[in-house]
């Protein structure tokens, strides 16, 4: 399990602020604290960290600029009130990194885009471009186009699926409430605190109550995205984000709030969700220079090792990678087509632009979404 010393230490971190602390109780933006969460931020980045920022709070700040008391039940009146709320979000957390010369980034996801493979293949590449531009992407749920079939529901599982997809060490989430009590402390003076946990522990998610009027998730939300962090290896710390310099003492490996940490080691866990998840829509032939070049150094996958193309499959499908012998040694996730990889099979990925006319990755499998068999 990971400990307190090691999440500190982590590198990607995925930082989730609750509606409740990003607009002080509802009363709209507490442009205080924004600023305070910037600059340990920036110290974090200064640092060596890469940092994501999922924030809630838009639809919260559009009905203080509105004037409106009682959130909106209507769907179409959440997604205005959203767009609305969405711009002065964005707006100030932009003035407050620029302030350390941090440029950010809005990204805006509905749960399409992460189940489609496709469409998850370009957020990822999106994202981790970003973060090696530099950039905080601060990500938010596009509520003016979902419908209630394909909503996330709620900030921390957007925060978990963005912690699976960029394969973050952590996912912080900061909160109004210390951390995990074994009993609702608003409710129970002698609630006591749980300081670490088992995130896959079915035990805990009874202990979680329910979850304030502003947000639209609780206690049970944040256990059940620890859940969904944990399953691509990430640790999860819920703590309040009212603390002074939080994050920095996170960083610090201080004891504070809960820890939640998975079992499984992250690139195991992810290699595991390649491997056993997803249906097999086409064959890649490759030569021997590929086949040894995936088995002894785990290597991205070049299109000039392969040799043919079976199936019918587009960019984010799985495929299987077969030897000159015909043997299975490896699945992963295509960044092109059947046809686009026909094309290019057996060429360098300098050539892909002029044969293509584009190029959406360098490697027709990256590494990161290869598992070998």
């Amino acid at each position: 399990m990971t400990g307190r010393a090691e999440l500190g230490r982590s590198r990607r971190w995925v930082i989730k602020i609750g509606s409740s602390l990003i607009t002080d109780e509802g009363k709209g933006l507490d442009t205080k604290a924004i600023h305070n969460w910037a600059e340990q931020i920036a110290k974090l980045r200064a640092a060596g960290k890469e940092l994501l920022l999922v924030s809630s709070g838009a639809v919260v700040e559009g009905m203080s600029r509105l004037g409106i008391t009682l959130r909106p039940h209507a769907l179409y009146e959440l997604q205005a009130v959203a767009a609305i709320g969405q711009m002065g979000l964005i707006e100030h957390f932009e003035s407050c990194f620029k302030t350390h010369n941090i440029h950010t980034a809005q990204v805006l996801l509905t749960h399409e885009d992460l189940s489609d493979r496709q469409r998850y293949l370009n957020a990822r590449s999106t994202l981790r471009t970003l973060l090696s531009m530099g950039a905080i992407p601060i990500i938010n749920e596009n509520d003016t186009v979902v419908t209630d079939e394909i909503r996330f529901g709620d900030n921390d599982t957007l925060a978990a699926l963005v912690a699976n997809l960029v394969e973050a060490d952590a996912l912080i989430i900061l909160t109004d409430q210390q951390g995990l009590y074994n009993k609702d402390p608003r409710l129970h003076a002698d609630a006591e605190l749980i300081s670490e946990a088992d995130a896959t522990d079915p035990a805990i998610l009874g202990m979680a109550g329910s979850g304030s009027e502003l947000g639209r998730g609780g206690m049970r939300t944040k256990i059940t995205a620890a859940q969904r962090a944990a399953r691509s290896g990430a640790a999860t710390l819920i703590t309040s984000g009212r603390h002074d310099n939080v994050l920095l003492e996170i960083a610090e490996g201080k004891e504070l709030g809960t820890l939640l940490s998975p079992k499984t080691e992250p690139l195991a866990a992810r290699k595991q969700w390649l491997a056993g998840h997803l249906v097999v829509k086409g064959t890649l032939h490759l030569d021997q220079g590929a086949t040894n070049a995936l088995m002894e150094s785990g290597v991205s996958l070049l299109a000039v090792g392969v040799t043919r193309v079976d199936g019918r499959f587009t960019r984010g499908d799985m495929v299987s990678c077969v030897t000159p012998d015909g043997i299975e040694i490896a699945r992963g996730l295509v960044n092109y087509s059947a046809d686009e990889a026909s094309k290019i099979m057996g060429k360098t990925s300098n050539d892909i632009e002029a044969i293509l006319g584009f190029v959406d990755e360098p490697e027709l499998i990256h590494r990161d979404n290869l598992v070998l068999l």
